[in-house]
């Protein structure tokens, strides 16, 4: 299933929790002069615009990064501002940048981007999106992408696995997919992001993450109101293997701005 585009949501809640930490994580990452390696398995178009009809539709972003930046919840020296500032001195002040133009303004040149998608209209863009010195773009099955190129050289780095959960064999998947994935890597940043649902689809799969026993496990969760009436995601999660120093603190302070939505 393909269906799934990211321009109805992006800059929502979720996006402002997840790249976040995601900015804080790559921050500290890339304070070292030793290079890295990162890895997206399901990377979307890499760049949207708020001002688009779709984004506009949903109003997703207006109640996401609009609101949150009214309330200043992030500083001008936070990563995640920092590479939001340069996106959009680049592409427009209403441009958004989705997890790969994040993480491709807080890597270095050193560093090396492999980034995964499988939707044509989406890989299409993000192919266009990014000059071949700057990242790697494969359409191709994000989970294969990984397992072929694991571990890296660079071995240092990063991987974010943030599918759009339209087949529920991926909340299955998951686990099995980053059990092995850590027997191949072990020393790789794994983060999953994952939909707090009215349903509870997403329990099993945190259950059995948790239940690997993987070293520097961070499980950070917020909640918010749907999106619209009927809206069954309710929240955010991620799910982070060799959580990087400082992360837990960046978590606790999302927790505390979420709290007083």
């Amino acid at each position: 299933m393909l269906s799934y585009q990211h321009i109805y949501h992006a800059g929502n809640l979720a996006d402002v929790q997840k790249h976040a930490l995601l900015c804080q994580m790559l921050a500290y990452l890339t304070v070292k002069d030793k290079p890295l390696s990162y890895f997206e398995t399901h990377s979307g178009r890499g760049l949207y615009g708020l001002d688009a009809a779709e984004a506009v539709k949903t109003g997703e972003a207006a109640a996401g990064i609009d609101a949150v930046e009214a309330r200043e919840w992030f500083g001008a020296d936070h990563p995640y501002m920092q590479a939001l500032s340069a996106v959009r001195d680049q592409h427009g002040a209403r441009s958004y940048p989705g997890s790969p133009l994040l993480a491709r303004h807080l890597l270095r040149d050193q560093d090396r981007m492999s980034l995964a998608e499988l939707h044509p209209q989406e890989f299409a863009a993000l192919d266009g999106l990014f000059p071949r010195r700057a990242a790697n773009c494969v359409k191709q099955d994000g989970y294969e992408m990984v397992m072929e190129r694991t571990p890296p050289e660079p071995r240092r780095g990063m991987l974010l696995i943030d599918p759009a959960y339209e087949v529920k064999s991926e909340y299955d998947a998951i686990p099995a997919f980053v059990a092995k994935l850590h027997r191949k890597w072990n020393v790789g940043v794994i983060a999953i992001w994952y939909p707090l649902l009215t349903t509870g689809a997403h329990l099993g799969m945190v259950k059995a993450l948790e239940a690997l026993d993987l070293p520097k496990v961070l499980r950070h969760e917020v909640r918010f109101g749907p999106a619209r009436q009927g809206h069954r995601m309710v929240g955010s999660g991620m799910f982070v293997v060799n959580t990087p120093f400082g992360t837990e603190d960046e978590a606790q302070r999302l927790s505390t701005l979420f709290t007083a939505l």
